[in-house]
């Protein structure tokens, strides 16, 4: 298996030099060069466990890490940081299935990859002799940040830099972030929203004055978001795990198609259930939900992705998002490999801030729905699916639900469903307060010990006695120091 950029620079790379690297030097993705496929009997697979799953999904992507490599880097990822023995359990309620993906440590889905790209990088390392120090550069909108800040701390011979917009995440989210322990772990709020921070992501790696600087230091750049295909990889098996207990529970019979729901920002979750599809697992439409920020409800409709709109900051902010790197990816396997047409697409979105895709990716869309939920449709979610079956969702989650309730009644299709619920409700206790009726607490610490004090939901480890740590990054930067700030950090300096 081989990989190569996106727009069409780089050469073919294999997937241990891919995830050192991150990100490609003419600003492309990696992307498989073709996706493996998946056995055609299923049920055989239905007696594993979801390491075992992880590792079938993944030896195929990883071909030049020995299997005992790929064993060791899943055992371990999924050990006893995740509270729940089948890591992701897929849980039923009404007529909906739940893929719980929010049981690690940071009570959030990136957890299921954040976990394990750590021990694939390090492996990587190993493998290619790479002795320069790997600085993880991560933009978040509030969950990516403290999965990679939890993964990567004090892992030897890496450096992770973490910038989150300011004003824009939870009260929660920012404290796991800020009160982040590790020698090797730098935070930074910016005075701007995610778009800013990974368009400054993206920048820094594409900086060759500062990489040669860095490179004199013995310094390299990579990444931990989905950017990099060692993040997105890691997620496809989540949905061929979920196919499998459809099957186990008798909700399917083998062959039949599932439908799967996620609630949507960078569009790499949902990218990876299409990578799912595309190997063989039988899914019948891909379910994109969005907030406010609906750009990616409107390109799905209409072919043009145009991000000259309101950026709306939302109770759901892991998904107020214009830019949707990971769509890229997508547009290069529907354009069948044309790097040269991508390369203009994301030319044009830079400089003009849209764009429109020709006839062969329109078509390429239509195994997509697009819908969005505003606020009042994300509390009223929340509120109706407790109070019918006790069940609590995050924002994020409930902007999922709330779309394939609008897919459905628009649609007829009744064809079993999985929504990825992608972060526990304490996460936004505010917000899930609310939205169960619940008087206003003074601050986000409080809305958890109310909400448990009503649902009795158990509050996540990792979140308990979070207000009572130190917090030991309490730097916001202006957008135009970001680049400084970051080679002084790396370089040993003090911002």
């Amino acid at each position: 298996m081989h990989y190569v950029s996106t727009r069409g620079g780089g050469g073919q790379l294999t997937a241990a030099q891919a995830i050192i690297q991150g990100i490609a030097a003419d600003k492309g993705l990696y992307v498989p060069e073709a996706l493996p496929r998946l056995p055609e009997n299923l049920m055989a697979w239905t007696a594993l466990d979801y390491r075992e799953v992880a590792e079938q999904v993944l030896q195929p992507f990883l071909t030049d890490y020995a299997p005992a490599v790929v064993k060791r880097c899943v055992a371990q990822a999924y050990d006893n940081k995740f509270e729940k023995q089948e890591v992701a359990p897929l849980v039923t309620v009404g007529d909906v299935s739940f893929l719980e993906l929010y049981h690690g440590r940071t009570a959030a889905f990136k957890d299921m990859a954040l976990s394990l790209l750590p021990h694939l990088l390090t492996a990587a390392l190993e493998q290619e002799g790479e002795e320069q120090q790997i600085a993880i550069l991560t933009a978040t909108s509030g969950d990516t940040g403290k999965a990679a800040l939890e993964g990567f701390a004090d892992v030897p011979g890496t450096q992770i830099v973490v910038l989150y917009p300011h004003v824009g995440v939870s009260q929660v989210q920012e404290r796991q972030m800020t009160t982040q322990e590790g020698a090797n772990t730098h935070v930074f709020g910016i005075r701007g929203n995610f778009d800013d921070a990974q368009t400054a992501v993206k920048h820094l790696f594409n900086n060759d004055a500062l990489a040669k600087e860095l490179g004199e230091a013995g310094i390299r750049f990579s990444s931990a978001n989905s950017i990099n295909i060692g993040r997105l990889v890691p997620q496809v098996a989540y949905y061929v795990w979920a196919y499998l207990q459809l099957l186990k529970k008798g909700t399917l019979k083998p062959g039949e198609a599932m439908n799967v729901v996620v609630p949507t920002g960078n569009f790499g979750n949902i990218l990876a259930a299409w990578y799912a599809r595309e190997m063989g697992l039988p899914v019948n439409r891909l379910i994109c939900a969005s907030n406010r920020n609906n750009v990616l409800t409107d390109f799905i409709a209409t072919g043009t992705y145009d991000i000259r709109r309101d950026f709306h900051i939302t109770t759901s902010p892991s998904m107020d998002i214009l830019v949707s790197s990971n769509l890229e990816r997508l547009l290069y396997h529907l354009s069948g490999g044309d790097s040269e047409q991508i390369r203009g697409l994301m030319q044009a979105l830079e400089a003009e801030g849209h764009y429109t895709v020709g006839s062969s990716i329109r078509k390429g869309l239509e195994g997509f729905y697009a819908g969005y939920a505003d606020e009042a449709e994300t509390r009223e979610a929340i509120a109706s699916l407790y109070q019918q079956h006790q069940y609590l969702m995050d924002p994020h989650t409930a902007v999922a639900y709330q779309v394939y309730t609008d897919y459905r009644r628009e649609t007829g299709d009744e064809t079993p469903a999985v929504i990825a619920a992608t972060a526990s409700a304490y996460k936004f206790a505010d917000t899930a307060a609310e939205a169960l009726g619940l008087p206003p607490s003074a601050d986000g610490f409080a809305a958890v010990k109310a909400l448990y004090e009503q649902t009795k939901v158990p509050v996540p480890v990792g979140l308990k006695g979070l207000e009572d740590k130190p917090v030991r990054h309490q730097t916001t930067l202006n957008k135009a120091a970001i680049a400084d700030t970051v080679v002084r950090v790396l370089k040993g300096s003090q911002p």
